[in-house]
């Protein structure tokens, strides 16, 4: 791992060490603080000339400054003469923005890869994005892993009889798919109509759930709104169990009460892409670890070896 240094902002510190001793390469040390009015303040603190730089950083709450935080610290890369840059973003926030349906909206997706590239990234590397086509929002390569292989794996223990995996949308079909076919298990889909930004309905279940043990699959769980009715619905058509698995757990707003009061909600699984503090931990909440995967790509960019073992199970 000669020429290859590997930092964070605020955001991921903890997951950043788990990469390291993974790779058994040493944090680069760098200070990430504030000024009295509130800018932020970065230094990095070891030498990075001609380096092969990645800045690992989930854009996760408080979204904008862990957001500005990584830009500046790709400002601050490029200034020291990083051969090549690399922003890891295990949770890519602005992302649920990623077209116009609607009038006189953004699309937050696209501006942040503005962003991160004007900052002076080389390359990125994220995963489970919650619209494939950010990557192409990016004139710069952008490699895109999946948690699918971690989740799975933590179902398969289970050894679970009878049970259907559930996309939550219309949307999540090709992902629910890909469960699907990892687990040995039926496929159903939530029919819904988004009311707002933060409110859905569910219509029906489009496949046959009753007396199964249901496991629905996501990207996010955020305020799990929609989580809490699709159960609801689940429930009304005879499911067993349900647990519920994504990739990335920002758990916002009532999300908590939610989990914790339904009562058919087994467990909820999510991954360490976005660090669940003590105050927000739940013996419903399993989070997964996913270091390995992404110290993986880590090794594997550095090397300029092909990613694309770590992700083919989602393109079959």
């Amino acid at each position: 791992m000669n020429g290859l240094a590997i930092f964070s902002g605020n955001a991921s510190k903890e997951l950043t060490e788990k990469i390291c001793q993974s790779m058994e390469v040493p944090v680069t040390e760098v200070f990430v603080g504030k000024f009295s009015e509130g800018e932020i303040r970065v230094q990095i603190r070891e030498n990075i000339r001609g380096k092969d730089v990645f800045i690992i950083q989930s854009t996760c709450p408080p979204t904008n400054d862990n957001l500005m935080e990584l830009l500046i610290l790709i400002d601050a890369a490029r200034r020291a003469s990083a051969d090549r840059i690399t922003a890891v973003l295990p949770y890519y926030g602005y992302a649920r923005q990623d077209r116009k349906d609607m009038p006189r909206v953004p699309i937050t997706a696209k501006l942040v890869a503005n962003l991160v590239v004007a900052a002076g990234a080389n390359r990125v590397l994220a995963m489970d994005l919650h619209a494939p086509q950010i990557q192409g929002f990016y004139d710069i390569p952008v490699d895109h892993l999946y948690a699918i292989n971690v989740l799975c794996d933590y179902f398969t223990r289970k050894n679970f009889k009878n049970m259907v995996v559930i996309s939550p949308d219309v949307g999540g079909i090709k992902m629910a798919r890909a469960y699907a076919k990892r687990l040995g298990a039926g496929l159903a889909i939530v029919d819904k109509r988004r009311e707002s930004a933060e409110k859905t309905e569910v219509m029906h279940i489009l496949g046959n759930v009753k007396g199964k043990i249901a496991v629905i699959v996501d990207d996010i769980i955020a305020t799990a709104g929609s989580l809490v009715e699709a159960i609801g619905v689940l429930q009304a058509r005879g499911v067993k169990e349900v647990y519920a698995a994504a990739s990335h757990g920002v758990l916002s707003g009532p999300a908590l009460t939610r989990i914790r009061d339904c009562k058919i909600l087994k467990e909820v699984v999510i991954t360490d892409s976005i660090p669940l503090p003590n105050a927000a931990r739940n013996p419903k909440i399993k989070v997964l670890p996913v270091a390995s995967l992404l110290a993986d790509a880590i090794k594997r960019i550095h090397n300029a070896e092909s990613i694309s073992c770590l992700f083919d199970e989602v393109r079959r």
